[in-house]
């Protein structure tokens, strides 16, 4: 008896914090968006000085009590998946227990000059953003695009390292260390600072040859942001476009008496033979 409570009680968290239909799981989810915002928040006011100084045992506590109720999650978690191990290292296990190890850390690391690497490492404990992420079904389809446009975005990458290096070296022979290119290095720092539009100022060329370069650069700039951003929207293009064939595949007709069943939602007639295609509900495909 106290075996099939203690299933049903696993299993009721199990559907409750890893996901499910259900309406507790729902709730579970709002929740702890609400409070994963709500610990960030403190982090934020914790790091003003003046609020800081004046709500000091406030947000103390408010640190506490998210480290306390995040623990209990992380406990939960180990405790109701199946595979306890591959949980503990994938990536949100990980921010899981990095967002709540800095405020049991402070405990063992009393005296004033700790108390400046206890901060830092609360500023980790803003890591648990990262698990609204999973909240979100566009972010599965954001990231398969990213990975399906990696090889892409990789020749991108080392076409624009390439880039810069061929432009750094040249504004390093025309300018030279009198006008603050004084080296490659620096010369290519440049040149990546003024690429991507950003123009610190910190370096700028003299002479007419260096701002005749400058402003090929950044003409250069502006057609160079767009084309990662529409590496990524084709590749989700393709997605939407594979999922809507894969979904017209299985709710339209399946094939025709060629033996084609490769067909889309909105046809009519087979591509092979033209023969009318049948549903599988309204045709017999083991006789004639």
């Amino acid at each position: 008896m106290g075996s099939a409570r203690r299933s049903s009680l696993t299993t009721l968290i199990s559907q409750t914090i890893l996901g499910g239909e259900s309406k507790a799981a729902y709730m579970f989810d709002r929740i702890e968006i609400m409070v994963i915002l709500a610990s960030v928040a403190a982090v934020m006011l914790e790091s003003i000085e003046e609020i800081n100084a004046q709500h000091q045992d406030l947000l103390y506590g408010l640190e506490w009590g998210f480290t306390i109720l995040f623990t209990i999650e992380y406990i939960l978690r180990l405790y109701c998946s199946r595979r306890r191990l591959q949980y503990a290292r994938s990536f949100f296990g990980v921010v899981d227990l990095v967002s709540v190890v800095p405020t049991y850390i402070s405990i063992l690391l009393p005296g004033a000059q700790a108390l400046i690497i206890i901060r830092l490492l609360r500023i980790i404990r803003v890591f648990r953003v990262f698990k609204l992420v999973k909240f979100s079904a566009a972010s599965t389809k954001i990231w398969e695009a990213l990975v399906l446009a990696r090889p892409k975005i990789t020749v991108f990458l080392v076409t624009v390292l390439a880039l810069v290096t061929v432009l750094g070296s040249l504004m390093y022979l025309v300018e030279g260390a009198d006008h603050g290119f004084d080296s490659i290095p620096r010369s290519i720092y440049w040149a990546i600072v003024t690429l991507t539009t950003v123009g610190y100022g910190d370096i700028a060329p003299v002479t007419p040859a260096g701002q005749f370069i400058a402003a090929i650069v950044m003409i250069i700039g502006y057609g160079i942001i767009a084309v990662p951003t529409g590496i990524v929207t084709a590749e989700m293009t393709f997605l939407e476009g594979l999922a809507k064939e894969q979904s017209g595949r299985a709710e339209g007709p399946v094939g025709c008496k060629c033996g084609d069943t490769v067909h889309s939602a909105e046809a009519r007639y087979c591509k092979s033979c033209g023969s009318p295609l049948f549903r599988r509900d309204s045709y017999d495909f083991s006789g004639g």
